[in-house]
C-alpha cells in the first residue's frame, strides 16, 4: 500500500528519539486527529506511550536520505538544538522537530489501540509548520530502496 515515509519526534522523561516511520495519517478533522502505529519494542513506542505526545515531521522527496538516519535508537547527547547530529527544536509539547523538515504537527495522544506487534497512538494535532505549498513534493516509501521491516 503507498504510504509516506516521515520521521516521528518522541519525548518522555528528559529522553528524546527520532525515528523513521511509513504508518501515518490523519484519521479526523475535527478536531484534526493523526494516526501513528508504533512497534512495541521500539524505543518510541514507550516514549509516546508514557510522554502521552509526538512530533510528526514530514519530510520532503529531495531529502530522502535522512530517513535512513533515524532507523535505529539515537543518542540524545543532551543539546536540546540537535539530536544525533541534525539540528532540532522542541515543539510545544516538548517533541522534537527536525529543522529540515518540510513540515511538520505536534500532537497529543488522545486514545490508543493495541494490536499484538504494534499499538495504534491517536494524536491531536496542538500546533503545526511548515510550508508544502512552495511545489515541495512530499517524500513516500516508494521514493525509497526502503521496505517496512517491523
Amino acid at each position: 500500500m503507498p504510504s509516506g515515509l516521515f520521521v516521528l519526534g518522541s519525548v518522555h522523561a528528559g529522553r528524546r528519539n527520532l525515528m523513521t516511520l511509513n504508518w501515518g495519517m490523519q484519521v479526523a478533522t475535527d478536531p484534526k486527529i493523526v494516526a501513528v502505529s508504533i512497534e512495541h519494542e521500539a524505543v518510541t513506542h514507550a516514549l509516546v506511550r508514557d510522554g502521552g505526545v509526538f512530533s510528526l515531521n514530514i519530510i520532503g522527496r529531495a531529502d530522502r536520505a535522512i530517513v535512513r538516519k533515524f532507523v535505529k535508537p539515537l543518542d540524545d547527547g543532551g543539546d536540546a538544538a540537535n539530536l544525533a547530529g541534525f539540528a532540532v527544536r522542541a515543539a510545544s509539547t516538548g517533541a522534537p522537530i527536525l529543522e529540515q523538515a518540510a513540515a511538520w504537527l505536534d500532537c497529543e495522544v488522545r486514545s490508543t489501540l493495541d494490536f499484538t506487534s504494534h499499538t495504534v497512538f491517536a494524536g491531536e494535532v496542538v500546533d503545526c509548520g511548515g510550508d508544502v505549498g512552495d511545489g515541495t513534493e512530499i517524500l513516500r516509501m516508494e521514493d525509497t530502496r526502503m521496505s517496512y521491516g517491523g
